[in-house]
C-alpha cells in the first residue's frame, strides 16, 4: 500500500499505524471476543458454553457472565495494537521501497503490494504472538478463571511452561498475517485502481472504506483457518513429555478438518469478517487521515 505521496519518516508511519490500531480495536474488540469463543468450542460442548453462531455466543455471554465480558483482556490487545498496527504499515511501507528497489520498479504493482503485505505480515507476527496468547487465555471462559489478569498470565505461563511458552503459536501466527496481509495490502492495491480518483476528502475516505473493507474481508477468508488453529495452539497448556494434540499450523489444520469437519477451520469467520472488513477500513481511513495530517504539519513547518 505504498503510496504516491512524499514519503514521511519511519517515526510517522510507526505513530499513524499506531494511532489506526488503537482506533480499530476499541470499535471491534467484543466481535474478537465472540470469534475467539466460538473458535475455542470443540464437538461436545453443551449448556451455556455451547453456541450455534454469532448471536448466541454474544447472547450468552451477556446473559450469563455480564455485558463487560465482552472487553475481558482487552489490556492486551490495547497494548498490543499500537506496536502490532504500527509494525504493519510502517513494515509494509519498507517492504515497499525494498522491493521497488529490488525489481527496479517506479511505482507499486499487484504482485509488489502482494508480496510486500506478506512480508510486512511476517514481520508483524513476531511482535505479537504473546500479545495474542494473552488475550486467547483470557478470553476463553475454562481459562480465564485461573488468572487475575494480564500479569498473571505472564507470570503463571513462564512459571508453569517456560518463557518459551510464550511464543506458543508463532509458526501459525506467521501464517495467518502472511495470509491476511497479503490479500489486505493486495486487494487495497487493485480496489483503488478499479475506483473513480477521489478529487476530495470525503471521496479519498468513501474509496478507503471501500478498499480496506474488501482487503480486510479478502485477507479474513484466506487466514481462518490458520486463525482457527492459533487460537487452540495458544490455550493448549503445555505438559512436560506430553505432545499437544494441536501444536503444528497444518497438523492442526488436518486434526481439525477429520475430526470436526472441513467447515470447522472456519469457526467463528462471521465475527471475524464482520471485525476485520469494516475494521480494515477504519485502519485504512485512520491511518491514511493520520498521515495526511503529519504531511501537513511537516509541509507547514518547512513554510516558517
Amino acid at each position: 500500500m505504498a503510496s504516491d505521496k512524499a514519503p514521511l519518516p519511519f517515526g510517522y508511519t510507526f505513530m499513524a499505524g499506531a494511532i489506526a490500531g488503537v482506533s480499530e480495536i476499541l470499535v471491534m474488540y467484543p466481535l474478537d471476543v465472540v470469534k475467539t469463543r466460538v473458535q475455542l468450542q470443540t464437538a461436545g460442548a453443551t449448556g451455556a458454553d455451547a453456541y450455534s453462531g454469532m448471536l448466541d455466543c454474544f447472547q450468552k455471554i451477556v446473559r450469563h457472565e455480564g455485558f463487560s465480558r465482552l472487553y475481558r483482556g482487552i489490556t492486551a490487545p490495547i497494548l498490543m495494537e499500537a506496536p502490532k498496527r504500527a509494525t504493519k504499515f510502517a513494515a509494509n511501507d519498507k517492504w515497499g521501497k525494498f522491493y521497488r528497489d529490488a525489481f527496479g520498479q517506479v511505482k507499486m504493482t499487484q504482485s509488489l503490494s502482494v508480496l510486500t503485505g506478506a512480508s510486512a505480515g511476517a514481520t508483524e507476527a513476531f511482535v505479537v504472538v504473546p500479545f495474542e496468547l494473552v488475550k486467547i487465555r483470557l478470553q476463553d471462559k475454562a481459562s480465564a478463571s485461573k488468572y487475575n489478569g494480564m500479569i498473571d498470565v505472564v507470570v503463571k505461563t513462564v512459571r508453569n511452561e517456560g518463557i518459551l511458552a510464550m511464543y506458543n503459536g508463532l509458526e501459525s501466527t506467521l501464517w495467518r498475517h502472511i495470509l491476511w496481509n497479503a490479500g489486505y495490502f493486495g486487494c487495497i492495491f487493485q480496489v483503488r485502481e478499479l475506483l473513480p480518483k477521489a478529487d476530495n476528502k470525503q471521496g479519498q475516505m468513501a474509496n478507503d472504506i471501500v478498499a480496506g473493507t474488501v482487503g480486510g474481508t479478502v485477507g479474513t477468508i484466506l487466514n481462518t483457518p490458520m486463525d482457527v488453529v492459533k487460537s487452540r495452539i495458544q490455550n493448549t497448556i503445555k505438559v512436560p513429555g506430553q505432545v499437544p494434540k494441536y501444536n503444528w499450523a497444518f497438523p492442526a489444520v488436518a486434526t481439525v478438518a477429520k475430526e470436526e469437519g472441513f467447515a470447522a477451520l472456519y469457526k467463528g469467520f462471521i465475527p471475524k469478517v464482520l471485525r476485520l472488513g469494516p475494521g480494515g477500513g477504519i485502519l485504512l481511513v485512520v491511518y491514511t487521515g493520520v498521515m495526511d495530517y503529519f504531511r501537513k504539519m511537516r509541509d507547514d513547518a518547512q513554510k516558517l
